[in-house]
């Protein structure tokens, strides 16, 4: 079967006798009730003949016309052909009240007194096959006697819904014509099958609902509501553990190769060594655990506590919403669920990462004697110059011996190349040494020698004399060798700066021998060659050839020592520093690292997802794509989180883990394989994510993103607690912890929009949008979060309108993204079609049922906790904002 919709419009229907238009008559088991209805959608396969229950609309009380909202899709692996038989069984059910009748009670279908039921069964292929592609069906009653009623059927394809027909369709409640809409579609075709590897390679398990509501103006918006887990909640943590044990395994060896120390700083080496090596053992026992598992893509809320699961993020989704309206273009909304990335196995008995990490550190400054005091940014740099030489390292030795190969070959283009590349990483490599830090922890590291005397140096240490005075000398550049350091009272603090000086002074020999012997060939190429022996120009040719690589290897071994012996130093007086950041807190640092670690592994497990499926959608507009190499993409998280009692933890996790994705940049590069799942590369302070495109997609990108751009994200929080803990935190708690972190984030948005209306033009966004709008909503905005107003959810709502202008990424958390975000993440989509798309005012709380009662978060619920009732219970659900309430029948108690 191809992709299709069907269409399920009732003309009315009558009970016994009474016919259709004496609606005043048509009462069920007493006179004046009035109907009840929703309809079930069975599906009879052809081969078994057996009847299968599938789906059901939303239940429309009190009309005997029922106007159905939800609609039924079927996804692109289901059995379905043109013989397989449709059954629509439409019931009329009974509704008791309970207690003094101020509250209705809706029971289940076995537990109903009463119920009513008409049935109409057809095959498929006589909709598919006939002339106007709609059938219409005679409802009977259940016993198959008397005729009741007619049902229209037609097919319908999403996109391309009945273009004349727009004018004569009513939106009377009363109306005779009221729709029920049915799918079936592969989960992504927007961008054709060229982009579905790529998708198929980050998303699985799509769930598709369908609605039809009406517009002000009397037309019919078609949305497609679609909820997708990622593969991403378990492959970013794996290659994210991995990066972690390779860097902790380096710093280990690092540690132990640190050489010789006075007994106090060796006991001290040995004591952080063993934490580490039991803290390497855990990561390595984590990635082994996540290896072996299977099954879902996805962690469900009940399995937030888990311990091998801690790293994976907690019920992340991708939940769409793709509307075809009338009037406008075909829109989708993107808004990534996810629970709020936070330790949750390690709890929150203690506070979250802002406090702990906030707490740690004053304590840290009051260490005494015991070891030395770098502060988080020197700590920071000792990293980054340690990484700098990781990096810088075999790349410099690389291209030295690229320069040689080009000097043996006599390659005049290639050597020209090759000393470009090695000039250009050599002179990044002296520059990440021009910082006080590596001088001032040589001297640390000195006093912390045996006798304040490093006896046995790993390397010579060079210094190279100026090449000025080797014109024409075909030997190498004369150094001085030393072999210890002098004692302490002696110490030449300047030593360092001639060392890493010598690094620069060997290149420059060589730049200068490679313009000499440049000069030489291009003075030499117009001696006239011998014509009558070419044996002897043979000779000319090898002769110069040696001439070049003999000339030049000593220089190349001489860069090599040299950058030999700042490596040494360098390493080994960075890793100094981070013997004191380790043993300034044993265990404590560690367990504030692994903590860091988890909550950031989730919190990047959903911005990657979140950043594919945004570039996968925004590939064909300019604007987006312009931005995003010259400014970068702001990311907007909404936490739901309360200010009380745990989830305090919670939020000062979340804040930390989000704040820390700025760390990360993107890359996109070019697919070579059938693999497409996102590469990551870097160490703790910096990661950069590969992206991989398939080549036609990888073709429409700007030349700055084809050639390797890193692009930049802006992860912004703001938070609004919602429930009743949050209640209870206004009124007895603190609430400032919330404030804090809106005013902060605040600031950062205001920053991002300066940048952003400094470098892009203003024609970049929707064509509905313009900047006067978004300088009013960051005043809106700032004037919400300075207003101090309890449960100030308007907050959240100008935030992600200010999100979606900036063409940004949109995330929605609370603590399990099951139900508190499902209220959100429904309302959000019904606001939207409301000041975007014109949905009628009077379908408003209507469609926003709908969408809780049988959409995609529903079956998120059921998918967390096997159970169609979201975790709130009446008590709870009076302390919630209005629209953040679930319609009755689909809340109560569970197990989450």
């Amino acid at each position: 079967m191809s992709e299709f919709s069907l269409r399920f419009v009732f003309r009315g229907f009558f009970f016994s006798l009474v016919p259709f238009p004496a609606c005043k008559d048509l009462v069920a088991t007493a006179r004046d009730r009035k109907l009840n209805t929703f309809v079930q959608i069975s599906v009879v396969h052809p081969a078994e003949q057996t009847l299968t229950r599938y789906s059901s609309t939303e239940i429309v009380e009190g009309t005997r016309d029922p106007l159905f909202l939800t609609g039924v899709t079927f996804p692109p692996e289901y059995p379905i052909y043109e013989e397989t038989k449709i059954k629509l069984t439409v019931y009329d059910l009974l509704f008791l009240f309970a207690g003094m009748g101020l509250k209705m009670k809706r029971l289940k279908l076995q537990e109903l007194m009463m119920m009513s039921s008409f049935l109409s069964l057809f095959p498929l292929g006589d909709l598919v096959k006939s002339k106007e592609q709609q059938l219409t069906l005679t409802l009977r009653t259940s016993d198959g006697g008397k005729t009741v009623g007619t049902i229209d059927v037609s097919f319908v394809k999403m996109g391309e819904i009945e273009k004349g027909e727009v004018d004569h369709i009513t939106t009377d409640v009363q109306g005779q014509k009221c729709a029920l809409v049915c799918e079936c579609t592969a989960p992504e075709g927007i961008s054709g099958k060229d982009s579905l590897p790529l998708l198929n390679a980050v998303l699985k398990n799509p769930i598709c609902k369908l609605y039809r509501f009406p517009t002000s103006d009397n037309k019919w918006l078609h949305i497609r509501e679609q909820m997708s887990e990622s593969t991403l909640s378990f492959h970013v943590p794996k290659e994210l553990i991995n990066l972690n044990i390779k860097e902790d395994m380096r710093r280990n060896q690092d540690l132990k190769e640190l050489g010789e120390l006075a007994p106090h700083w060796d006991n001290m080496r040995k004591n952080v060594i063993a934490h580490c090596e039991q803290m390497l053992n855990m990561y390595q026992d984590t990635l082994a655990d996540l290896g072996k598992h299977t099954g879902s893509s996805f962690k469900s809320s009940c399995s937030k506590g888990e311990k091998t699961l801690e790293f994976v993020p907690i019920n992340l989704h991708l939940q769409r919403m793709h509307v075809h309206s009338p009037r406008l273009k075909d829109a989708l909304y993107d808004v990534i669920t996810v629970g709020a990335p936070a330790a949750h196995y390690q709890g929150f008995k203690n506070g979250g990462l802002r406090k702990l990490l906030s707490k740690f550190e004053a304590e840290r400054r009051n260490t005494g004697y015991q070891c030395i005091y770098y502060s988080p940014e020197n700590t920071a740099k000792a990293k980054e110059v340690l990484s700098n030489i990781n990096h810088l390292q075999p790349l410099i030795s690389s291209h030295a011996d690229q320069l040689l190969n080009s000097a043996s070959l006599h390659s005049t283009d290639s050597l020209k190349n090759s000393l470009k590349m090695l000039s250009e990483k050599t002179e990044l490599f002296v520059h990440a040494f021009k910082d006080q830090l590596v001088r001032s922890a040589l001297l640390a590291l000195y006093t912390a020698r045996p006798g304040c005397v490093l006896k046995k140096p790993t390397i010579p240490r060079n210094s190279v004399e100026g090449c000025g005075d080797q014109q024409g000398q075909d030997h190498p550049a004369q150094i001085k060798r030393q072999n210890s350091i002098p004692h302490h009272s002696e110490y030449d603090e300047e030593e360092w700066d001639r060392v890493w000086t010598n690094v620069g002074k060997s290149l420059n020999c060589i730049i200068a021998m490679v313009d000499r012997l440049l000069e030489k060939d291009n003075s030499s190429s117009g001696i006239k060659e011998s014509e009558n022996d070419p044996s002897s120009a043979d000779r000319m040719v090898s002769h110069t050839s040696g001439d070049w690589y003999e000339q030049l290897y000593p220089l190349i071994i001489t860069l090599k020592d040299c950058m030999g012996e700042v490596v040494t130093r360098a390493k080994q007086s960075m890793t100094f520093v981070l013997l004191q950041e380790l043993a300034c807190g044993l265990p404590q640092r560690l367990m504030l690292t692994l903590r860091r670690d988890i909550v950031f592994s989730q919190a990047l497990a959903g911005l990657v997802c979140g950043f594919i499926i945004k570039l996968h959608t925004s590939l064909r507009d300019q604007g987006f794509l312009q931005q995003l190499h010259t400014v970068g993409l702001i990311v907007q998280y909404e936490g739901l989180l309360s200010t009380y009692s745990e989830e305090i933890g919670m939020l000062e996790d979340m804040a930390v883990g989000i704040s820390d994705l700025q760390k990360v940049t993107f890359k996109i590069i070019e697919a070579k394989s059938n693999d497409f799942l996102p590469v990551i590369t870097g160490r703790r302070e910096h990661y950069v994510i590969e992206v991989k495109l398939p080549a036609k997609m990888f073709e429409l990108l700007p030349q700055e993103i084809k050639e390797g751009k890193q692009l930049h994200v802006y992860p912004v929080l703001f938070n609004v607690g919602i429930n009743e803990q949050q209640t209870l935190a206004e009124r007895f708690g603190d609430t400032t912890l919330q404030e804090s972190v809106n005013q902060e984030n605040f600031e950062l948005l205001k920053e991002y929009y300066k940048l952003f209306t400094e470098k892009m033009p203003p024609d970049c966004l929707p064509h509905f949008q313009e900047q006067n709008d978004l300088k009013g909503l960051l005043e809106n905005l700032h004037q919400n979060i300075q207003a101090k107003k309890r449960k100030n959810v308007e907050i959240m709502w100008v935030a992600a309108t200010i999100c979606r202008k900036l063409n940004g990424i949109r995330f929605t958390c609370c603590k399990s993204a099951k139900d508190r975000t499902s209220m959100s993440v429904t309302l959000e989509q019904c606001s939207i079609l409301r000041d975007e798309h014109q949905l009628h005012k009077d379908f408003f709380i209507r469609a926003l049922d709908c969408m809780r009662r049988e959409g995609c978060r529903i079956e998120n619920v059921l998918k967390n906790i096997k159970c169609r009732k979201y975790a709130f219970n009446m008590i709870q659900l009076m302390a919630f904002p209005k629209y953040y309430r679930p319609p009755e029948g689909t809340y109560g108690k569970t197990d989450t």
